[in-house]
């Protein structure tokens, strides 16, 4: 019988390309400011996302996946570093204002940050472009300008990663990107992103990469084909148009519904640029040994920027202290290792990517460097990890409303400091996913025991904590809360039934109708 397996196992080992015995390429996907909620997988019913799903379905799916921030740049530095922006100190989107800068009548100073990756630590890319990767970075950056751009921290080749957090010729060539060539005038960045991806795999298909495409998409400006728009623009015709589509929650209006087609577009353009890297992969018969990851930078943009989708039934979404500000797709998939269909509610979050990628790749984890990230190897092996909290600290205020917090989640319970007067919040996600009952006042003992932890954490870190502004004027804050609470609404509810008006003139940037189709 002994035998008989050694015989099953040597005929198996010949069936496997050399390639997957020698080696696991990876490539990972990171979408900007996509919602958790925004694709069909998720419950969308209005974004078609096919691709995106597919992903999802052959994989792990992370129902508690995190990442660490509210906003983009923190998310993407905990990710090539492996620690929390409380400890990196990049806990701003990089270019936002800090202390006396800040301009706005706000209680406190937004805590000053950190401007670019630092150069002494050891980047995700520069740990794979050390145990032998060829490295590849297309798309959104913004983790520092000259010096600290992808080539300067482990990327051996960088197409469209520099200073900027969003695409500054908008999302059709050309792009007037210092780092990218303009290609034919209405070519679609994300599908140029996707090729340039495609392109690199093929030209390294012999070899060991990693290969990072992280779209500008979909990132304000909202801008599609004026086809795309048609389609969603009919599709929410059919489906019924809504009243009413917007409420005020704290500081600013916050989109409740799903049905703005020039964002629709956006998603089902990402969408068929993650077909056209998936699809190499198929061609060139990688896809049985590379590792595919998907998430994104932070929540989707449901108040601020363009108000364009909705992240229900978790509150808030991008620059917001709640559950749609963090919480994001995450999805992992390893062949031969993850059962497709898989789903797990461990709580995981962006730090994790960095060691989980080394042990998938037999190279050496390095916990001084990620040292707030675990590998999760175990889960994707059907195991299970020790438990512990997760964290945030946000010393800052969001262009979509978010107030400078700090958070720790512990188990089901999610407990959010407040800097302006030291408030605390406390909800138990499994039973309130939209954290509408706050139980700090009915369980004093958990939000006790949940602060001394976050503060211990804090303190830990070395956080930077936002001071007082002595320029505060308390009567003219709720003259201009009362004022946003009367008149926005209304602007915000007109601006989104003019998208969907058969007649509807858009600016003259926000599609291009050169290109028909992606």
């Amino acid at each position: 019988m002994k035998n008989l397996s050694c015989l099953i196992l040597l005929a198996f080992s010949f069936s496997v390309p050399a390639t997957y015995a020698e080696h696991r390429n990876f490539v990972f996907i990171l979408a900007d400011d996509l919602g958790k909620r925004d694709m069909s997988c998720e419950g969308s019913t209005f974004h078609e996302t096919p691709h995106i799903d597919a992903i999802a379905r052959s994989g792990m799916r992370f129902s508690n996946g995190y990442s660490t921030c509210q906003v983009c740049s923190p998310s993407r530095a905990s990710i090539m570093l492996g620690t929390y922006p409380a400890r990196n100190k990049i806990t701003d989107w990089i270019g936002a204002a800090s202390g006396k800068n800040w301009r706005r009548n706000d209680r406190v100073l937004p805590a000053d940050y950190i401007h670019a990756l630092p150069a002494k630590d050891t980047t995700l890319a520069e740990a794979m472009r050390a145990g032998g990767y060829k490295t590849f970075f297309a798309g959104k950056w913004h983790l520092g300008s000259t010096g600290s751009f992808p080539e300067d921290h482990g990327f051996d080749i960088n197409i469209g990663g520099h200073h900027r957090g969003s695409p500054p010729g908008g999302f059709f060539s050309p792009y007037t990107n210092p780092k990218m060539k303009s290609g034919p005038k209405g070519e679609s960045l994300p599908i140029r992103l996707a090729n340039e991806t495609a392109s690199f795999i093929e030209a390294n298909k012999d070899r060991k990469f990693f290969a990072y495409l992280s779209f500008y998409s979909v990132h304000g400006p909202i801008q599609t084909t004026q086809p795309l728009w048609q389609k969603y623009q009919k599709k929410a015709e059919a489906k019924g148009l809504a009243k009413e589509r917007f409420k005020f929650d704290r500081t600013k209006g916050v989109r409740q519904v799903q049905d703005n087609p020039i964002y629709a577009g956006m998603m089902e353009s990402m969408d068929n640029a993650v077909g056209i890297v998936m699809k190499k992969l198929s061609d060139l018969g990688l896809d049985k040994n590379t590792v595919v990851i998907f998430t994104s930078d932070n929540g989707g943009v449901s108040s601020g920027d363009a108000f364009a989708t909705s992240c229900l039934p978790m509150r808030g979404g991008k620059g917001r202290q709640w559950e749609g500000g963090i919480r994001q797709p995450y999805y992992i998939r390893v062949p031969n290792l993850t059962a497709p269909r898989s789903n797990n509610a461990t709580p995981v979050t962006g730090t994790d990517f960095y060691p989980t990628i080394l042990d998938l790749a037999g190279l050496p984890l390095t916990p001084r460097q990620h040292v707030d990230g675990v590998s999760l190897l175990p889960l994707l092996k059907g195991g299970s990890l020790a438990k512990r909290d997760l964290f945030w600290h946000y010393p800052h205020y969001g262009n979509q409303g978010g107030e400078p917090s700090s958070i720790i989640r512990s188990g089901n319970f999610k407990l959010i400091h407040y800097f302006e007067d030291g408030h605390d919040e406390l909800y138990n996600l499994a039973k309130d996913i939209g954290e509408e009952t706050d139980l700090a006042a009915s369980q004093p003992q958990t939000a006790k025991d949940l602060r001394s932890k976050l503060d211990a954490w804090l303190k830990e870190t070395g956080a930077r904590i936002p001071a007082t502004d002595d320029r505060f004027n308390l009567e003219l804050k709720k003259k201009q809360i009362q004022s946003a609470r009367t008149g926005q609404l209304k602007g915000l509810e007109s601006r989104a039934a003019n998208y969907l008006k058969p007649d509807f003139k858009p600016n003259k940037d926000w599609w291009s109708s050169l290109v028909p189709k992606d």
